[in-house]
């Protein structure tokens, strides 16, 4: 970069000495550094430089080089345009000299252009082929910062920044969520591989990359097994998408206020309670009309709930159910782990079948017939696995609720809503007294699962 940034200060000197030899008042010197003439990405001065052209502010062009000016013919054609509709004539190069005025010198310039354009374009499919050929054998890609959980060089794994990194994974499965966990980070003083603050979309970028399981990304899509060790297993990173796939498709995004949050049905009508928040109380309410479908006829406060409900499922965990729940849990996570197996199997054989595709090994019509059923098995495994993911709720935890009561007001909400969702199918909430100050036990029916 510091190399770049010299060669450009010395054109711009080379620039300016010749507008000196020409007589010309340098008005404004337009840069884009680090921004390709043949990327067509937006060059914010180049687009300035037109702009003042096209009004009047300046009446000459003085350039380094053609291509430096553009390396796309296009662009070069609505240059010359600008330059007609705006009355300049007056446009120098210090090196490669082209007269765009004039009709030979017009020629000559398009031919540099388009050779330009070639030198750059293959420049690119040689730099995209190194990188293909790196992906495929799995060796890191460049750059000059390392990821988190690895060292300078890419590869080896930092016991200590993995350690974090297998505990966010494991927090995240049971039940947190990545503004809790980044705010956990915070109060730890854990900071990112550049010094900053952890935000939930960094988190959630290095939560569901590959690399952390050892698997090689490029271009958005994994390639292959990586030449570094794995931080988590594979099947840990398919369960971390499955339920960042959950949380998409429910569509949670703001900060949970509310313990039971999908839990309550109303026993007039059988609709779902929603959040209703006043000034001063949180609420569960049955609302009405072609959003909710419910009666719109019950309401009940928060935490008296909350807290009757929160009690019960503790008091459920030292009960003799305990051990069906956590038997139950722990053949969800063996199927759970099998599911993952499966659909890494699939991912491969779809790779397999492009493959062959590419290599007009198969027809475009074998390729979909093999294709269809392969991700029909893919979609039906990614929703089973993402129910399995709600299982891991107690994971890291005392097993008994009277052990979990002591660390119960310390969990964050998220996890104390995915305990309550772990052990609660729904609760039946029934109407309540006129004028009641109170919550009446008899109003709340709790649901088990089984």
């Amino acid at each position: 970069m510091q190399g770049l940034g010299l060669g450009v200060a010395r054109q711009e000197e080379d620039c300016c000495r010749l507008a000196d030899q020409l007589g010309w008042p340098v008005a404004e010197v337009y840069v884009d550094n680090d921004l390709s003439a043949f990327s067509g990405k937006q060059r914010p001065a180049y687009r300035r430089m037109l702009e003042d052209l096209t009004d009047g502010r300046r009446d000459a062009v003085l350039c380094y080089h053609l291509d430096r000016l553009t390396r796309r013919p296009i662009e070069l054609e609505q240059f010359v345009d600008t330059l007609d509709r705006a009355g300049v004539r007056q446009v120098r190069f210090v090196t490669g000299d082209a007269d765009l005025g004039t009709g030979d010198g017009l020629l000559i310039g398009r031919i540099m252009a388009a050779v330009a354009a070639n030198e750059s374009a293959g420049k690119s499919r040689r730099v995209k082929r190194k990188l293909d050929q790196v992906a495929a054998e799995g060796r890191p890609h460049g750059g000059f910062r390392r990821p988190y959980g690895y060292a300078d060089d890419k590869v080896t794994v930092l016991p200590d920044e993995a350690a974090i990194i297998r505990d966010l994974a494991a927090r995240f499965l049971a039940g947190e969520s990545l503004r809790s966990l980044c705010a956990s980070l915070d109060a730890a003083g854990v900071k990112t591989v550049g010094g900053g603050v952890w935000r939930s979309p960094t988190l959630r970028g290095l939560l569901r990359s590959g690399r952390i399981a050892g698997l090689r990304e490029h271009r958005g899509e994994v390639v292959g097994p990586a030449v570094w060790e794995p931080i988590i297993t594979v099947a840990e990173r398919d369960r971390v998408l499955a339920r960042m796939a959950d949380q998409a498709v429910s569509g949670r995004r703001s900060p949970r206020r509310y313990l039971l949050s999908g839990l309550l049905r109303c026993a007039r009508c059988g609709g779902k309670l929603f959040a209703s928040p006043r000034e001063h109380t949180r609420r569960y309410v049955c609302l009405s009309g072609p959003d909710h479908g419910g009666c719109g006829r019950l309401t009940v406060t928060a935490e008296p709930l909350e807290e009757l409900l929160a009690d019960a499922v503790l008091h459920r965990l030292d009960s003799p159910q305990l051990a069906d729940t956590l038997a139950g849990r722990s053949s969800a996570d063996v199927h759970g782990a099998g599911l993952a197996e499966q659909l890494a199997a699939d991912q491969q054989q779809l790779d397999e079948l492009a493959g062959m595709f590419g290599k007009q090994e198969i027809s475009a019509r074998e390729w979909r017939a093999a294709r269809t059923p392969i991700e029909q098995r893919v979609t039906e495994r990614k929703r089973q696995l993402a129910q399995s993911t709600r299982t891991d709720a107690l994971l890291g935890l005392p097993t008994g609720g009277e052990q979990l009561r002591q660390f119960w007001d310390d969990l964050p909400l998220t996890r104390q809503a995915a305990i309550v969702a772990a052990v609660l199918d729904h609760a039946v909430i029934a109407p309540g007294t006129a004028g009641a100050r109170a919550l009446d036990l008899a109003r709340v029916q709790p649901v088990w699962r089984s």
